[in-house]
């Protein structure tokens, strides 16, 4: 296994634990998961991954790909160079989210409008980071993380839009104001037009969204 292999899952191994200590002490969630929902989503994501695979033409297409990338050193450093980035931008925003972070969708007790660190530009900064991530780890380990790269992006919109939809009710006026200077993934580069809410234009002094991105 090459270098660039080996730190890459590296990376991996401390970003799960570094998240696994992180979630200690976060706040309860102010009401139960619908658990059979969510494991019933995750079940469809896992079959869906496996029933693509069987496409014979599309393992072959993943195989040649994986032996051309194989041969490419600068692919790999670069697969490091996203990881590192990926992993960086999840934890510095699950540091600013702190005990308001939770999974995907959770609604937490107390819930808090984070908008400081790269909440400041992006309203998922950790989904984005993932998303690096998993770009990174087709580029340097293995070709395949770029369908799990594809599922799980649909995943995350789904899933922050969901989120989304809970923090217009909860922070009606400020988190409209909120997405109309943040994208969503990424930052925006044009702040969008919102004159139809009061509280749109204006400044706003909530206290620094709640949830798992």
């Amino acid at each position: 296994m090459n270098l660039h292999r080996w730190i890459i899952t590296g990376l991996w191994l401390l970003f799960v634990a570094y998240w696994a200590v992180a979630a200690v002490g976060a706040k309860r969630n102010a009401r139960r998961r619908r658990w059979p929902t969510e494991i019933a989503l995750r079940l469809f994501v896992i079959s869906l991954i496996v029933v693509v695979l069987q496409s014979r033409s599309l393992r072959q297409f993943l195989a040649q790909t994986q032996r051309s990338a194989s041969h490419c050193v600068i692919l790999g450093w670069v697969g490091v160079a996203l990881c590192l980035l990926g992993f960086g931008l999840a934890i510095n925003a699950r540091w600013h989210l702190g005990r308001n972070w939770g999974m995907p969708m959770a609604r937490k007790e107390q819930p808090e409008l984070v908008t400081s660190g790269p909440y400041a530009r992006i309203r998922h900064p950790i989904y984005t980071g993932l998303i690096l991530a998993m770009l990174g780890s087709a580029m340097g380990v293995n070709v395949f993380y770029a369908l799990l790269l594809v599922l799980a992006g649909a995943y995350f919109v789904y899933s922050a839009r969901r989120e989304e939809a809970v923090m217009l009710q909860l922070f009606p006026q400020q988190y409209a104001a909120y997405m109309a200077r943040t994208g969503m993934l990424m930052p925006r580069l044009f702040r969008r037009r919102c004159s139809g809410n009061p509280g749109c234009d204006g400044p706003h002094r909530t206290t620094p969204p709640g949830g798992g991105s």
